[in-house]
């Protein structure tokens, strides 16, 4: 058996709405083709196309419910009525195998988490907290703006949601200003990539 056989990572990645959150996690994934997102819950019907286990795992209310209340969820988080949730199973069990998990989700998502990994030595030693921030709130405004897909009102809530967000940055183990889009994929692929190093991951000790 390899002495330096290591657990995966899971990594939470957040960041508000015009970021360049997504680019940057899909560039990160040319250079680490490994690296996957987990398959979360979802209690919303599925779209055209979506299949279940692939885009998601669509639960009944009823059946997301019995879950919840057995202590399945890593995560969970009701949005415009609809509940979506992180299985613990889904992510641990890629882990143990050595695998790498992005989770992109929100800031209420990433605090159930660093919560759960305060109590969890398993959880803690495998799970990591990146954040994508614009250099400015005015930059991110202008993006969002550059889009034009959306009415004043609509942006104005997405700018009011990115400031709540951002507020709570320090919650997260890094910071990723993304101000270049090239030099900041390269930040993002060094730092995922140093996840695979850590002495923590180790599944044995070695040297003894």
């Amino acid at each position: 058996m390899n002495p330096f056989e290591r657990y995966g990572s899971l990594v939470v990645i957040s960041g508000p709405s015009g970021v360049g959150k997504s680019t940057l996690v899909a560039k990160a994934r040319e250079e680490l083709p490994d690296l996957s997102f987990s398959i979360s819950c979802t209690t919303r019907s599925p779209r055209p196309g979506e299949q279940h286990g692939r885009e998601y795992y669509f639960l009944s209310p009823e059946e997301f419910e019995r879950r919840l209340q057995n202590d399945e969820f890593l995560e969970y988080a009701g949005i415009f009525a609809k509940r979506y949730g992180t299985l613990k199973s889904e992510v641990l069990t890629a882990v143990e195998a050595g695998g790498h998990i992005l989770l992109d989700i929100d800031i209420q998502g990433a605090k159930q988490i660093r919560a759960a990994a305060e109590v969890s030595q398993e959880l803690a030693r495998i799970v990591h907290f990146v954040m994508i921030v614009p250099p400015s709130l005015e930059t991110l405004e202008a993006r969002l703006r550059g889009r034009g897909s959306e009415t004043e009102e609509q942006l104005q809530l997405r700018l009011g949601a990115a400031k709540a967000e951002l507020a709570n940055y320090r919650l997260y183990d890094y910071i990723i200003v993304n101000d270049d889009l090239e030099r900041a994929a390269v930040e993002l692929t060094a730092v995922l990539r140093s996840f695979r190093f850590l002495t923590s991951t180790l599944k044995k000790d070695v040297f003894q």
